[in-house]
């Protein structure tokens, strides 16, 4: 497995006891990456997969540990060495509409944009802008 290595050791085997895995970690991956693919709840991972209330025990821990930090990174320089480019970026590109919105974004922090939605005649809606502002007409 390709990010078995990237993941913290059971914990029964870091030397200071404890119960061993009673669940597959591929099963629990499996389990994690159905709720991102899918944008269900916990609550509603099939019945195949583990409970939900611990692969997101497992889920928590890692984010805790810094796992899913490293596994991003891990896969993104893998990526860009296969297309040929150096495995750390050097430039990036932020969209300013994202940011703002962005649920890591503190509410304190964002921006107000003055524009606002408009319904033309067709029934659609649209934002109109004026100079460097969204702004209604």
């Amino acid at each position: 497995m390709l990010l078995e290595p990237l993941l913290p050791p059971p914990g029964n085997t870091g030397g200071g006891g404890g119960r061993p895995e009673k669940h597959c970690r591929h099963l629990v991956l499996d389990a994690i990456f159905c709720v991102v693919r899918g944008g269900i709840a916990w609550r509603q991972l099939p019945a195949e997969f583990p409970p939900a209330t611990t692969v997101y025990a497992i889920f928590a821990r890692w984010v805790r540990a810094g796992v899913w930090r490293r596994i991003h990174d891990a896969l993104r320089d893998r990526t860009r060495v296969r297309g040929g480019r150096h495995p750390q970026p050097s430039a990036a590109i932020i969209d300013s509409q994202s940011v703002q919105g962005s649920d890591t974004v503190p509410g304190s922090s964002r921006g107000t944009t003055p524009g606002r939605r408009r319904t033309a005649a067709n029934g659609t809606s649209q934002w109109t802008r004026t100079g460097c502002y969204w702004r209604s007409s």
